[in-house]
């Protein structure tokens, strides 16, 4: 049987592929020339990481203003939830975004206030003030310096525990769906420099015909072509130019896919060197049509290949270095297996996101609550040693217990969370060791500044999930300066205590 007649191949789009990728047959990759020259766009070749809001709720407060403060430092985004925007902006300036809202009222908190949030870190309190007439100076009683007749302006248990206990169950349904995850591309939202990072590589660059594209709609980017068996081709792709800065996926156990196909089974692709031709790890999985759905590609179900033959190797997936990824429709499975579902013609593929899922669990709530909220009425405490908060409790309407309602709350919860409780706070200058323990029976004092530090460092911390924990500024014999490594890791002891 003669052999069909070859069609026209598109030599300019070979060079145009190869041109987009920086590599030249025989000479290898050259997109070192090509930045050097100016040729290249300006762009970092690095997936630009959703990373979420962080909602700052008290975000006018001592400690609430701090935490702002380090997140914007960190250039972690931002959200300051505030009873009046106006005194929000006075205080925090321009640079934030605020909305307004009220824990005590549940009905404000709605989807404004939390859209797009991966993590809440919650400094609200009760407002304490010295009894009027006590003091012509607010600011020693802050301090510490000087302790004044004080009173609650206003309800603790509506601040402490019922607006604490409102916040966690409006919160909740969109945590949740963050847990243990890293999302690597939102399509949802446009990406900056999508073109230069996104490129096709079809079966042109061995002589077919084959024509593919990527390009971004309004809540997805669509893979499409179509696929030609022509000239003893017949697969099409897109793929990410070699990331300039690997991602370290090795806390990961796979990438999770949201799309939504059209009935065909694709490959999706990782590489993990710089090679244009190297080992690519591949998984197969099938669509159903126009109909959205989730696709887990666990790393370990990854198949090495090199020209879709599949390689002896018994080493695992580097995931600790992933340097591209590639969607592709091909009438070839593995070593010469044909894709059962293959047929030549148009495609399409609409993708929402890639994540990386299955990390290690870190802290979604981080609450600031206070030293000695176990200690009103406890058998046998000596009030006179202990600070004027646990003394005075019953007078400043329990606001203690009520702190307690409120961690009770969160955990309960099923958000991983971190329950920090600092002792007496100062408006010292941060930048003090700090130390922790568990049972509350700390005393001492430590600054706003440390404290809102260490919420921040907390986002990112396994060792802090579900951890409930005292803390206070280091004396020169405990800690000579802050070790955030050892710190928590001294941690790892307090996961899943409750008060005690």
């Amino acid at each position: 049987m003669a052999n069909p007649p070859r069609e026209p191949w598109d030599f300019g789009r070979f060079l145009q592929t190869l041109g987009f990728f920086g590599e030249i047959p025989f000479l290898g990759n050259i997109r070192w020339i090509q930045k050097k020259l100016g040729m290249r766009g300006d762009t970092s070749l690095t997936p630009p990481e959703a990373p979420g809001v962080v909602l700052v709720v008290g975000a006018t407060g001592g400690v609430g203003k701090r935490v702002v403060q380090q997140l914007q430092q960190h250039n972690i985004p931002v959200r300051g939830l505030v009873r009046n925007a106006q005194r929000g902006r006075e205080l925090l300036g321009n640079d934030i975004e605020l909305v307004e809202a009220d824990i005590t009222v549940p009905e404000t908190l709605n989807f404004r206030v939390f859209e797009n949030v991966r993590a809440v870190i919650c400094c609200t309190g009760t407002r304490v003030q010295p009894v009027e007439g006590d003091t012509p100076s607010r600011e020693k009683y802050y301090q510490g310096v000087k302790f004044y007749l004080p009173e609650v302006v206003e309800t603790p248990e509506y601040i402490e525990y019922r607006g604490i206990e409102n916040l966690v169950n409006a919160a909740k349904p969109y945590l949740s769906r963050r847990q243990n995850e890293k999302t690597i591309f939102d399509f949802t939202r446009p990406i900056p420099h999508f073109e230069s990072l996104w490129g096709a590589v079809d079966d042109v660059v061995m002589g077919g015909v084959s024509n593919s594209d990527i390009h971004q709609i309004p809540g997805a980017a669509v893979f499409s072509g179509k696929v030609s068996t022509a000239n003893s081709g017949g697969f099409a792709s897109v793929r990410t130019q070699v990331l300039e800065t690997p991602l370290d996926l090795s806390q990961y156990q796979g990438i999770q896919l949201r799309l939504k196909g059209d009935g065909n089974r694709y490959k999706f692709i990782l590489r993990s060197d710089n090679r244009w031709d190297g080992i690519s790890y591949t998984y197969s999985f099938d669509t159903v049509y126009n109909i959205p759905m989730t696709v887990r590609v666990p790393f370990s179900d990854l198949i090495p290949t090199f020209r879709a033959k599949t390689l002896d190797r018994d080493d695992p997936f580097p995931a600790h270095r992933v340097t591209a990824f590639q969607m592709m429709l091909s009438k070839f499975e593995y070593d010469g297996g044909l894709n059962p579902t293959f047929q030549p013609g148009s495609f399409r593929l609409e993708l929402e996101s890639i994540k990386a899922y299955g990390g290690e669990t870190v802290p979604q709530f981080v609450m600031v609550s206070s030293a000695g909220v176990t200690r009103p009425g406890k058998p046998g405490l000596n009030l006179e040693e202990e600070p004027p908060a646990v003394r005075m409790n019953e007078q400043l309407g329990g606001l203690l217990t009520w702190k307690l309602e409120g961690e009770n709350s969160l955990r309960e919860s099923g958000i991983p969370y971190a329950i920090i409780r600092p002792c007496a706070l100062t408006e010292e200058a941060g930048g003090k060791a700090l130390v922790a323990d568990t049972g509350d029976t700390m005393k001492g004092q430590c600054s706003r500044e440390d404290i809102a530090e260490l919420c921040v460092r907390a986002l990112d911390r396994p060792e802090a999930t579900n951890a409930t924990f005292e803390v206070k500024q280091a004396s020169a014999e405990e800690v000579k300066s802050q070790d955030w490594d050892g710190f928590f890791e001294s941690l790892k002891t307090c996961r899943e205590l409750s008060a005690v």
